[in-house]
């Protein structure tokens, strides 16, 4: 017994240690194996698709929160910019990863989601406290936004680069149709909007417990160099022995805020806009303008992502096999400028069929995707270009740019199609009573002025001839059947107007929207010249095959200089 106290303390504190090494230790001293860093790889994918399932899965069931809390559609897109704004300026926090490091943020910001998700938002007693939980899952998604893709930059060489972007991009893609998937194959039996946020948020809690234990990152004197191919490794060891991490990141704003990261920031959210309004507005827009129910509409976004996820792959690999990336960013915006084009003139055809929509959604996102994986490759490398020490405050730019465009985007959209809160807040209810008191209704119709003067009195005040005039034109059932469905006719008087007209001008308004879409896919093409890359597969080449010559030169150097170090 004497020995056993004494030998607890030491073991105590081995335990502490390690369990602060798995919860907030993270970083690698040495570039891992291949196995490894993919591993890594897929689990920062993972993590992303997960983030964005949970920022996403309320566009799925928005009609039924907005009647559930009888919010307009004004006060949800407000809700949504104002999510956005403070992602915006938690994305300039998240620069900080460059100093701090990213694996904890995207770790534990994966557990505060996750907890928002399944207990905070299903249990919002109203539609103050539902924006409240909504924006704060926003402002975490802004801190991830930047530390997912610094991490992907960080375990993939210039060479893999477009690949890894690409399969980081499926985090958005995948997390949109991994939204659509579920709400399109569980609302029949789960027809509670509430049940939608309780899947993701058990989802995600289970991603947040793998991030934890397995999540690594590298250490800052490897992840501040500049990696063109796996050749580097060697070299990029040996250099982080000696390299001041300090003097590289002195002025990092300074460092990064120039016209071709900037600009190529902006470039990509505007391009993208109708990729914003497809993750929060399709289902509206389906809904209210082409009848489809909502899972209908969900249907329609399974296509767009399923399509966008799969081409982000290929592309990305076929653009490092061919080491370039500008001519896929000019191709995806052609493309999608063409078939934007099309989707806008199909608002003012009603009747547009279910297959023609797929099929365009379908092109849309398949042109998304070959600018998208790219230029993300092509993103991460004009910002290594200024400083590779400074990727994550190079990203923070880009998360700021991208979420104020969103938020300003989201704040124009109700002004220009303000026709969609009179048919999201009353127009399935009006469609219904009309439906249901339909005999009424007609014999109203075949009465105007005879129903007119008749409202003109309360229902124990009709003066008798009026009264006795009513029963000869109508009749005395008539009357009874048309008195005791006046609150419904009394509702339909109120909103049926409104609902009318809004479902009339809705169809423009909204091809008003996609025209401006389409504005900001023809802006991203000019500045994509900004950019670092080249637009030649042989020169491209030609720079690779010159960059391993100046590693040969310099690592055969560092080893001349440090005789007893092992290659």
């Amino acid at each position: 017994m004497s020995t056993a106290i004494p030998q607890s303390q030491p073991l105590q504190r081995a335990g502490g240690r390690m369990l602060v090494d798995v919860l907030i230790g993270r970083q690698l001293d040495r570039y891992p194996s291949t196995a490894r860093r993919i591993t890594y790889l897929a689990i920062v994918v993972l993590a992303t698709v997960v983030l964005y399932y949970e920022a996403y899965v309320g566009g799925s069931v928005s009609p039924s929160i907005l009647r559930q809390f009888g919010m307009s559609f004004s006060f949800y897109v407000y809700m949504i910019v104002v999510g956005n704004a403070l992602g915006a300026f938690s994305s300039i926090i998240a620069g900080l990863a460059d100093r701090w490091g990213r694996a904890n943020m995207v770790a534990w910001g994966l557990g505060v989601t996750g907890l928002l998700t399944l207990f905070a938002i299903p249990h919002a007693p109203n539609k103050w406290i539902f924006a409240l939980v909504s924006i704060a899952i926003g402002f975490v998604e802004g801190i991830i936004l930047v530390a997912t893709p610094a991490l992907v930059r960080d375990f993939s060489p210039q060479l893999g680069r477009a690949s890894a972007m690409g399969f980081w991009t499926l985090g958005p893609v995948v997390g949109s149709l991994v939204v659509a998937q579920v709400a399109s194959h569980t609302l029949a039996i789960l027809p509670a909007w509430q049940d939608q946020f309780v899947i993701c948020g058990i989802v995600g809690l289970v991603m947040f417990v793998v991030a934890v234990v397995a999540l690594k990152e590298l250490s800052p004197q490897l992840r501040h160099q500049l990696m063109v191919s796996m050749r580097d490794r060697t070299l990029i060891e040996l250099k982080a022995r000696g390299l001041d991490v300090s003097e590289s990141l002195r002025r990092p704003w300074r460092q990064m805020l120039h016209t071709d990261i900037v600009a190529s920031a902006f470039a990509i959210s505007v391009f993208l806009l109708i990729y914003y309004a497809a993750v929060g507005f399709f289902v509206i827009y389906f809904t209210t303008t082409f009848g489809f129910s909502e899972a209908q509409a969900n249907g329609i976004g399974n296509w767009f992502w399923a399509f966008d996820a799969g081409t982000l792959i290929v592309v990305g690999i076929v653009s490092d096999a061919v080491r370039v990336r500008k001519p896929f960013m000019v191709l995806g915006a052609l493309g999608a400028i063409a078939f934007t084009v099309l989707f806008a003139t199909k608002a003012l055809q009603p009747h547009t069929s279910y297959t023609t929509f797929i099929v365009i959604v379908t092109f849309i996102s398949i042109f998304l995707a070959i600018a998208y994986a790219p230029w993300m490759a092509s993103f991460t490398e004009t910002v290594e270009r200024r400083n590779p020490a400074l990727t994550a405050t190079g990203l923070a730019v880009w998360g700021w740019i991208i979420r104020a465009v969103v938020a300003l985007s989201f704040l124009a959209l109700p002004l220009v199609v303000s026709a969609v809160t009179p048919l999201v807040t009353y127009g399935a209810q009006v469609e219904a009573t009309a439906r249901a008191v339909a005999p009424e209704l007609a014999i109203v119709d075949a009465h105007p002025k005879l129903f007119a003067e008749l409202q003109r009195y309360p229902a124990n005040a009709i003066p008798p001839w009026l009264l006795g005039q009513a029963v000869s034109e109508v009749g005395l059932a008539n009357l009874q059947k048309v008195a005791r469905a006046e609150p419904e006719l009394k509702f339909l008087a109120t909103y049926g107007p409104e609902v009318e007209k809004a479902a009339a001008e809705g169809p423009r308004q909204w091809q008003t929207w996609w025209w401006v879409c389409v504005g900001g896919e023809v802006v991203f093409i000019p500045l994509i010249l900004l950019m670092a890359g080249r637009w030649d597969p042989r020169k491209a080449r030609q720079d690779e095959e010159e960059h391993n010559r100046a590693v040969e030169r310099e690592l055969a150097a560092l080893l001349a200089a440090q005789p007893g170090q092992e290659e």
